[in-house]
């Protein structure tokens, strides 16, 4: 995609979720040029649903060839941590950190922002419906 002679940036949303942290969790990747990406993880805490996402996003992103990518969430946590920003004070999480920038590492140009919850309302809706279809036994 182009705009004016620039690439237009791929924007990925994603969202965590977890009912009881830990309880059943899922996540959700949506973006406005057609990716959804919604799957329950099993039983877990909010922070690796969290994560779990933000893998996906960067999944999403590195499997459409995507030079320029901005990745949205409401995870002031995630964010923080993969930009450097907060330390790792849980050592559980540090793979998923690891691994996030081993897959950011395949991207150009990768820009990773922290949005408002209301600005993040489709992601959280496909972790939601992943949970739910979860509980149903639906697949």
């Amino acid at each position: 995609m182009t705009q004016a002679g620039r690439t237009v940036p791929l924007v990925l949303y994603f969202d965590g979720a977890s009912r009881g942290n830990p309880g059943p969790a899922a996540f959700g990747v949506f973006s406005s040029s057609g990716v959804r990406i919604s799957e329950a993880i099993g039983s877990t805490t909010s922070n690796v649903a969290e994560w779990r996402g933000f893998l996906a996003a960067l999944n999403a992103a590195v499997g459409r060839g995507a030079a320029r990518v901005e990745i949205r969430a409401d995870s002031q946590l995630v964010v923080r941590q993969f930009l450097g920003e907060y330390r790792m004070k849980a050592d559980h999480l540090r793979p998923y950190l690891e691994e996030a920038r081993r897959r950011a590492g395949r991207i150009a140009d990768l820009r990773v922002v922290h949005v408002r919850r209301e600005e993040n309302r489709e992601a959280d809706a496909l972790a939601n419906a992943a949970l739910d279809r979860a509980r149903s036994g639906a697949p």
